[in-house]
This record gives structure tokens, C-alpha cells and sequence, in this order.
């Protein structure tokens, strides 16, 4: 055996992992059969206290007992995508806030997105976005015209693969082919000179299918929809890559079922990174059998130079 001084943060399951005992619970038990009385250990692990490790023949010993809670066939299941003749409503909500230690600013937005499955071509699923019913509490007119550009695209076209993660975003044919229209009427109720540069930016990105693709890529409820939550699951956990924040950092995640009974799948997210500056938990829940999103809620902090950004996207189905 070896003696391991714990620390922060360190629990069993995470110790366990890294000696690649599969069960972690005997750690416990090998540490309290051989330690002192006063180091047991009861519930959670004590920093800068002694763990006693087993060895390599011990831990072989305990994983052919073949017990580990992560071989569970309900913790690793295979996530079903069957959008067809999907047609539902969602509410979202985000908001975003900025601390200092001056001041908080906050932002929040919310509309209602209709997701509406097209066909299927090959293994690619097609899918019509439609958002409607904007608010913003800050109600500029800069936001206001935000709000109605985004209207003026509906739908927006969704290609996937066959386990619901983005293949290329696009527009109609026909909203791109009566794009000159659509802007004189967005100049007609917006005049000002500011609208007008960003009404010009709003053209170059349109008319350009890849930058357009790579601009709504970063879209919240793009990217979090139509994430890529089905993954394969390996010893109770799948990964996968997601962007957060303004500048869309990637950030890989670790998933894990916290309950698949019923009718329901809930899926607990976050980061597999232990920095102090970013902070992330999500929950998916979804229908078991279709494997299609029911409700959403993700929120995530990042600290810059003083600066603490927070993040709040909830998604709610109505229909």
C-alpha cells in the first residue's frame, strides 16, 4: 500500500479514477481495515489527511468483483434521436450580468422558438427555426431592431446528423432571394444611421452562407439544442465540446445521467476543469424514448481581470 495526503478538493470517486479502481467505495474500505481508528473516514475526505492506497494487485482484486456503479446500464444509455414529425414551442430565457467591484449590469432577453422538423435526407434531419414573441428589458432601439432582423429571417434551416448535432445552418431560398426586400422594409422602420451600419453588417453575413453559418453556430439556442448530449457513454460518463461566453471559448464537458426512469432522461453537466475562473453546471431533460429535448437550464461564470461574467439560459417545451 501507499499513503496519499489528501487534498482540496479530492473525493474518492475523483482519487479512485486516477488508481483506476472502478468502485470507489473500496477505497474506503481498504483505507478504514488498515488505518488508525481517529482516520476513518465516514462521509467526506479531510484535506492534508492520510489515505492509504492499495496496491496494484489489490485493485485488480476489487474490480473483478465487476460492482462499479458506472457499469450501471441505466447510467450509460443509448440516447435515441427520433425528431420525425417533431413540431413543438419552447420559451427561452437569458440573461446575462456583469460584476465588478463598482457595479452590476445586467441584460436579459426572451422569445419563443418553434422547432419544426422538415425531412430527412441521407443521415443528415432538416429543421425550420422560427423565434417570435421577443422581449429585452433595456427595450433600445438597437435591440429592438436586433429583434426584428432576427423575425425577418424566420425560418432559419437546421441541417443535423443523426445524433441532433449541427451540420450547417442556412437560410431559405426564398428568404434569401427577396433579401432586398426585407432590408428596405427593416431600413423603412429603423432610419437611424447607426441601424444603417448594422443593417449593412447584417446583409454581408446573410448573403454569405459560410459566414452565416459560423455566426449562428454561436447561437445560444442553436448551440445548446442541438448539442451534442447523445453522445456514447463510457463508464457512466460521455464528453463532449460546447462554447460559452461572448467569444465563444470552447470548453469540454463530462455528462452524466442523474435519473432514467419513466418517461425521462435528466443529464447533469459540467466542466472538466478544476480552474477557479470558470464555473459551469447544466441539466438536460429529455424523452426518453424520442431522445428529444424537453427542458433546459445551464449557468456558467467566468472571472477575467476583476470581472465576473454570469450566464442563464432556461428552455422550457410548451407544445
Amino acid at each position: 500500500m501507499t499513503v496519499h495526503f489528501i487534498l482540496s478538493g479530492e473525493t474518492l470517486e475523483s482519487i479512485a479514477e486516477e488508481i483506476n479502481l472502478e468502485n470507489p467505495e473500496y477505497l474506503k474500505e481498504f483505507h478504514n481495515t488498515h488505518c488508525a481508528r481517529e482516520d476513518f473516514i465516514y462521509d467526506n475526505l479531510v484535506p492534508r489527511k492520510k489515505l492509504l492506497i492499495p496496491d496494484i494487485h489489490k485493485i485488480k482484486e476489487y474490480n473483478s468483483r465487476n460492482d462499479a456503479p458506472f457499469k450501471d446500464l441505466k447510467l450509460n444509455p443509448e440516447i435515441p434521436f427520433h425528431p420525425e414529425n417533431l413540431a413543438k414551442i419552447y420559451t427561452v430565457e437569458s440573461r446575462e450580468t456583469e460584476e465588478n467591484e463598482l457595479e452590476e449590469k445586467e441584460n436579459a432577453l426572451s422569445y419563443t422558438v418553434s422547432v419544426k422538423w422538415i425531412r430527412k435526407e441521407e443521415n443528415n434531419h432538416i429543421f425550420h427555426l422560427f423565434k417570435n414573441n421577443f422581449f429585452e428589458k433595456s427595450g433600445t432601439m438597437m435591440a429592438d431592431l436586433a429583434s426584428e432582423s432576427i423575425r425577418s429571417l424566420n425560418p432559419v434551416e437546421v441541417r443535423t446528423d443523426d445524433k441532433g448535432r449541427v451540420v450547417f445552418i442556412s437560410l431559405t431560398k426564398e428568404t434569401t432571394d427577396h433579401f432586398n426586400t426585407i432590408k428596405e422594409r427593416l431600413t423603412d422602420l429603423f432610419p437611424d444611421k447607426y441601424a444603417k451600419l448594422y443593417l449593412d453588417e447584417f446583409e454581408r453575413v446573410v448573403l454569405d452562407p459560410s459566414l452565416f453559418h459560423s455566426r449562428m453556430k454561436g447561437d445560444i439556442f442553436i448551440k445548446n439544442y442541438f448539442a451534442g448530449i447523445r453522445n456514447s457513454f463510457t463508464k457512466g460518463k460521455s464528453h463532449l465540446a460546447q462554447s460559452i461566453g461572448e467569444e465563444n471559448t470552447e470548453i469540454q464537458l463530462q455528462q452524466k445521467v442523474e435519473h432514467s426512469e419513466d418517461h425521462e432522461i435528466i443529464l447533469r453537466q459540467n466542466i472538466n476543469s478544476h480552474e477557479n475562473e470558470l464555473d459551469f453546471a447544466g441539466k438536460y431533460i429529455l424523452d426518453k424514448d424520442s431522445g428529444l429535448v424537453k427542458e433546459i437550464e445551464i449557468s456558467y461564470s467566468i472571472s477575467h481581470y476583476g470581472v465576473k461574467n454570469k450566464s442563464f439560459f432556461i428552455l422550457k417545451e410548451l407544445s
